[in-house]
């Protein structure tokens, strides 16, 4: 990862992490759940979008470990909110349910704040 990225490709990536953060945010303000809203709003998933398209363009620098990580945050959630949903139609599961889905939603929130410092700090994360 020796290879220096276009500015405009930091750029967006900062633009990506800000989308996944507003619609993580829209969750907390709202009565949405983080998670929820981090999975279903149309900014993440725009984000999850750009990420996939423009991941070619970033091979080879740092920013390439930031697209792996948006990507990994939001399919992971997909896959524990998978689960608890699975566990609210068994009924008992109910409180497990909503025990994941406060851990996810805190989980993105964490994994949105840490990956945008390292890509502050024009480090890879991981």
């Amino acid at each position: 990862m020796s290879q220096q990225p276009d500015e405009g490709l930091v750029r967006l990536t900062h633009i990506i992490y800000a989308l996944h953060a507003f619609s993580a945010i829209m969750g907390v303000i709202s009565s949405a759940a983080i998670v929820t809203s981090f999975l279903t709003g149309w900014p993440s998933i725009l984000a999850v979008i750009l990420n996939y398209v423009k991941r070619g363009d970033v091979r080879g620098t740092y920013l390439d470990s930031h697209f792996s990580w948006q990507i990994r945050t939001f399919w992971y959630a997909v896959l524990w909110i998978v689960i608890a949903a699975v566990m609210v139609v068994t009924i008992i599961g109910i409180p497990f349910a909503w025990l994941i889905f406060v851990v996810t939603g805190i989980w993105v929130l964490y994994r949105i704040g840490r990956g945008w410092l390292a890509l502050n700090d024009q480090r890879p994360v991981g």
